[in-house]
């Protein structure tokens, strides 16, 4: 297949293009080389790559001509600055994804794989031991401030006890970008319904590994951490350290895109998978073994919460499991200790 990623030149991009190339489909990159994750240029990868922005409608008709399915990891991310990144946001993740899903009906493209993500979720699946599931509440800043960070029973206060949360879940956006994510997903469904085309959403839980941009806001932890090593620093872990995420690989990312691309979701239909290592861990696991593995400053707990950060979300991987045949074939111990010394991105 002739496959456009855009976003391919970026830290998940290029890997997904890697991988399909030695599968052996034609890949071509579309990337805007947003200085947010390209503060220098991109390493010679031996792909096609046309610098552009996703939003260039023009241009898009000329990309898309001739290709079987778009890899769409084109966007915005990370936890931002403040409220004042919103517009950006939206224009680069979400009108973006109206002008490309436009451009693939005017020129026939009928597959897409978007990079979904956990943050739709929210909180993640948590359980009272008097009132069986239920969803907490928006965190309270005094609550943080006095660092009581498990969310309480909404209906007896009591403590809660977190769960693997299934693409079933109710949506709960909590940040700008978790907002725009959930946009991205209500379009490509829409597009999908209205074309007859097939939509596979993949739900990122956290992704770790080489090519990780450096040094911005809009880093994943995994690279926060990394960069304060390297600095001799220690690791400042948030809360008390023991929120529970998953962290899964960029080339078991890459693996489920391309299982992605190769099944069928079904015409006229959004197919929403958790990818993710199925081995829950605590930021403070994280920041542990990586000072660990370089043998840096212990990490030091500071408490506090950014707005719009969630206590626990770790996922269920079944569904990807039976429907893709994906598993993920990094695990944490191995993955962080070479995550300790991969090249990132300046």
């Amino acid at each position: 297949m002739r496959i456009l990623i855009t976003g391919g030149a970026g830290f998940i991009g290029s890997h997904i293009a890697d991988r399909l190339a030695v599968d052996g489909h034609d890949v071509l990159l579309l990337d805007a080389l947003l200085p947010q994750a390209h503060r220098n240029p991109p390493a010679e990868s031996g792909h096609e790559l046309v610098v552009g922005d996703v939003r260039d409608a023009s241009l898009l008709a000329r990309l898309l001509p001739g290709v079987d399915a778009v890899c769409h990891q084109a966007a915005m991310v990370g936890h931002g600055v403040d409220p004042s990144d919103a517009p950006d946001y939206a224009s680069h993740n979400d009108y973006g994804t109206a002008v490309l899903l436009a451009a693939m009906h005017a020129a026939g493209v009928p597959r897409l794989v978007l990079a979904g993500s956990m943050v739709v979720y929210g909180e993640g699946r948590y359980e009272c031991a008097a009132h069986g599931a239920v969803r907490p509440g928006p965190r309270r800043f005094a609550d943080i401030d006095a660092g009581r960070f498990e969310p309480p029973c909404p209906r007896c206060g009591e403590p809660l006890a977190p769960g693997l949360v299934s693409e079933d879940a109710p949506t709960d956006p909590r940040s700008t970008y978790a907002a725009t994510k959930l946009a991205q997903e209500h379009l490509a469904s829409a597009w999908a319904r209205q074309t007859g085309g097939a939509v596979w959403s993949l739900r990122y839980h956290n992704v770790y590994g080489p090519r990780m941009p450096r040094d911005t806001p809009y880093a994943g932890v995994a690279s926060i951490f990394r960069s304060a090593l390297e600095r001799g620093e220690a690791p400042r872990v948030m809360e008390d350290g023991r929120q529970r995420r998953d962290f899964v690989h960029v080339t078991d990312v890459a693996a489920a895109n391309a299982l992605a691309l190769a099944a069928d979701s079904g015409e006229g239909v959004l197919v929403a998978a958790n990818v993710c290592s199925g081995e829950p861990r605590t930021i403070g696991d994280l920041a542990a073994a990586l000072a660990a593995a370089v043998g840096g400053p212990a990490p030091q707990v500071v408490g506090g919460a950014r707005p719009g950060d969630v206590r626990h979300v770790v996922a269920d991987p079944a569904r990807a499991r039976s429907v893709l045949g994906f598993e993920a074939r990094v695990g944490f111990a191995d993955g962080v200790r070479a995550f300790a010394t991969d090249p990132l991105r300046g």
